[in-house]
């Protein structure tokens, strides 16, 4: 696993000395150098932006450099509507030669910087505001890290997973959400798989226990995603122990996202309760599908 970390930074950086095809500009851009940003969140700041209160909104991080040796860089930004829409980019900080530096956003700042959003009003749950860098070194090249449709210009996506720094930084409009905890599970399901335990499928009211993990900005990790039923079900393929899924909470309803271990693709939806309950939903590739109660315990 080493050996590939430094593989894939090798590489990264290799696109990133050799080229950049979309800069945002009219041409290819030739240049010697890499570089890539650090984002930090400062403590106590809010990661994610509260719908309910953006006149209290302050949003505080620190920009650093992840990789590379720049001279300065402009800090940017997009901000993309949950309907698809993109503004941007805008430069809030430009010619920065001293970091890692300090910046605080407010509501206020966000509606004045794009011209697109005419006051707080027109900023809506799903929306998405990504701070990015632009890089110029001393032969005078620059760098975009991301191109002009607000997709990264480098082409190592597991960039963002690295544990030293991080590339991007993104804030969803959301509301404030406390989901995490212990939580009792009711499912009921069937599984299009003719090799299931006799009994159990389709199943009805499946009891198991999850921990639901907060990992900040209304996402969360469920220890196990399908809530025992894989484990009941595909026992005999070498299921045997729990995978872990998530869901992200837009103040009240939940959508998430993962692979299974037989390599499709799970979505998961649900709404949170008034009573505190979560209504859960997953269906995956070979249209296995279940529906489940979270009870907080």
């Amino acid at each position: 696993m080493k050996n590939i970390y430094i593989l894939g930074l090798f590489l990264a950086l290799f696109v990133l000395n050799t080229s950049c095809d979309d800069d945002g500009g009219t041409s290819a851009i030739n240049t010697t150098n890499g570089a890539l940003p650090d984002f930090k969140l400062t403590a106590g700041s809010p990661s994610f932006i509260d719908l309910t209160g953006l006149d209290n909104l302050n949003l505080q991080f620190t920009v650093g450099v992840g990789v590379g040796e720049p001279t300065s860089f402009d800090l940017k930004a997009f901000y993309q509507t949950v309907d698809g829409d993109l503004y941007g980019p805008i430069i809030l900080d430009a010619g920065v030669t001293t970091f890692p530096k300090e910046y605080s956003i407010t509501g206020t700042d966000i509606v004045a910087a794009f011209s697109e959003l005419s006051s707080a009003d027109d900023i809506q749950v799903g929306d998405v505001l990504k701070f990015y860098t632009s890089y110029t070194f001393k032969d005078g090249s620059k760098l975009e890290v991301l191109n002009s449709k607000g997709e990264p210009n480098y082409y190592a996506p597991d960039f963002n997973a690295y544990p030293n720094f991080t590339v991007k930084l993104e804030f969803v409009v959301s509301c404030p959400s406390d989901l995490a905890g212990t939580y009792t599970v009711l499912s009921s399901g069937s599984s299009t798989d003719s090799g299931t335990p006799p009994g159990t499928n389709p199943i009805v009211d499946y009891p198991y226990t999850v921990v639901v993990t907060d990992n900040g900005g209304g996402n969360y990790t469920i220890s196990d995603g399908f809530a025992g039923l894989y484990i009941l079900w595909y026992e005999s393929y070498g299921i045997s122990s729990e995978y872990p899924g998530n869901f992200t909470d837009i103040c009240g309803e939940l959508s998430g996202s993962w692979v299974e271990p037989f390599g499709t693709d799970v979505t998961l939806t649900g709404m949170v309760n008034p009573d505190g309950t979560l209504s859960i939903s997953w269906i995956n590739g070979y249209d296995d599908t279940a529906d489940a109660v979270y009870t907080p315990q």
